[in-house]
């Protein structure tokens, strides 16, 4: 948990303790209305850590992330609540979310990825293999014909496409490089070229 989520979760639980004493304080009169009370309220203190909970699934589904440029080239994106940073590169016309993964060699597509940029995951060759958190996974080795972000395109840039399960693509050093200067400075990162 990070620093706004305790802060959310001790507002909530201070909001809560307030009410439970309200009612409380009630309940010396009316036993049965006060349980309704107690219930009804119960419910809103659910929905309301729900909603906290999904708010930054529906930020990054609603497109809330705001990822700049300022035309020189430099590319600036917040990092999401879930401590990744996700960038939105146009591959060969589509757009694709991504997420930056320094630890990963290369960019690295899903079947279903690879199907948006154009490709046929089942006519590609899988003669690679890499380790990742979840084993070892067969690859195939392609060449994307373009790849835009922000107001820079790069063509015939490598990338591998995975046979196995990933849930988004990654954005790996292999493209992560063509930028001169990547900087995290306290939420955010830069990419510079």
């Amino acid at each position: 948990m990070n620093g706004d989520m305790i802060a959310t979760m001790g507002y909530l639980i201070l909001l809560g303790l307030l009410l439970a004493a309200g009612l409380w304080t009630q309940a010396r009169n009316n036993i049965s209305r006060t349980l309704q009370h107690i219930a009804i309220w119960f419910l809103i203190f659910v929905a309301a850590i729900a909603s906290v909970g999904l708010w930054q699934d529906m930020q990054r589904n609603l497109g809330f992330q705001s990822t700049s440029t300022d035309g020189s080239g430099q590319i600036t994106v917040p990092r999401s609540r879930d401590g990744h940073y996700y960038l939105t590169l146009i591959i060969n016309g589509a757009p694709m979310e991504f997420v930056v993964d320094t630890g990963a060699t290369d960019i690295v597509l899903n079947r279903a990825a690879a199907q948006r940029a154009g490709l046929d995951p089942d006519q590609l060759v899988y003669g690679g293999r890499a380790s990742t958190a979840n084993g070892v996974v067969e690859t195939a080795y392609i060449q994307l014909d373009t790849i835009t972000l922000g107001e820079v395109t790069d063509t015939n840039v490598a990338a591998v496409v995975t046979a196995g399960e990933m849930r988004e693509p990654l954005l790996g050093m292999g493209y992560l490089q063509r930028w001169g200067r990547i900087e995290i400075s306290g939420d955010q990162l830069t990419l510079t070229r």
